[in-house]
Formats: C-alpha cells, structure tokens, sequence
C-alpha cells in the first residue's frame, strides 16, 4: 500500500489531472488519494519551481559557450538563434492587435499560468513558466497552491458526481 501511495505521490507531480481517476483504479481509497495527489501536487511544484531557478542560471551562463561551439553553416541556417552580426533593431510600430495582445498577456497570462497549470500544463512547465516570467509576483507560490487546493476538489467532486465511473 505505501509503495502505491508514493506511485502516486511521484504521479501527481508530474501530471496532477490524471492522478485521482488513476489512484481510485489502482486501489486506494477516496481519502488516501486525494491526500497523496495535494501532496504530490504540491510537493512537485515546489521541487520544479525552485529548481527551475538552478536550471535558467545554468542556461544562462552555458549559452554563449553553446554558441561558440556551433558550426558556422548551422549558425546561417538558425540566425535567429545564432545572430550572426549586430542587426539594428527596427523599432515597433503599435496597433491595435499588438495593444490587444500585450493587454491580454498582462491581464490573463499570470492567471492563466495559475489556473491551467494542474490541468491544462503538467506542473514541471508551468513551475517553469511562472518562475521564468513571473518570479517577481508576490504570493505567486500562494496562488498556485490554492490552485492546485481547488482542482483537487474539483476533480474530488466530479468523481462524486460520476462514481460508477471511476469505481466500477
């Protein structure tokens, strides 16, 4: 029982939307599932937000010795990867569409990142991408635990609602 309880631990980590369904067809009753997949869930956040941190410095610094290494033909074929020579920038003209994207990013792209990070992206991405650009957000790993908090009662509901389902 305990080795199915880590199984699932290390599962909702990495994917927290099909860890509960998962859990409940392997054995574990209602109550120790839910409380491996908030565990896993939120221990697997915090491992990957904070190491995401590690992981950017490290590209960071690599980077230009990357670059250094790469053969010329490959640096002409990806330029915009590899730039080949200073290019002065041309400077942005704004329209509507672009006041309209960069609106919606600063508007939904924080809140996004919180809500569709359990679903919608496996929490290792979104811990990368909510440290990547929104490091400097107060309360970001609050959020994010509330988040993941909410899906597991939303998922706990839904098996509630449609047990034959999942128990069957």
């Amino acid at each position: 029982m305990v080795f199915k309880i880590i199984h699932v631990i290390l599962l909702a980590s990495v994917k927290y939307f099909y860890t509960l369904p998962y859990a409940l067809v392997i054995g574990l009753k209602f109550e120790q599932a839910i409380l491996a997949l908030l565990a896993g869930g939120m221990g697997g956040f915090l491992f990957f937000y904070y190491l995401s941190k590690y992981v950017i410095r490290a590209f960071n610094f690599i980077w230009p010795y990357i670059c250094n290494q790469v053969p010329q033909f490959i640096k002409r074929r990806y330029r915009k990867f590899f730039p080949l020579k200073k290019v002065r920038r041309k400077i942005k003209i704004f329209t509507r569409k672009n006041r309209f994207l960069v609106r919606f990013r600063k508007t939904y792209g924080f809140w996004g990142i919180i809500i569709g990070t359990p679903v919608l992206l496996s929490i290792p991405l979104g811990a990368f991408l909510a440290r990547k650009y929104y490091r400097h957000r107060r309360h970001l790993v609050f959020y994010m635990m509330c988040s993941i908090v909410g899906w597991a009662a939303v998922l706990s509901g839904v098996v509630h609602l449609f047990p034959h389902v999942f128990l069957d």
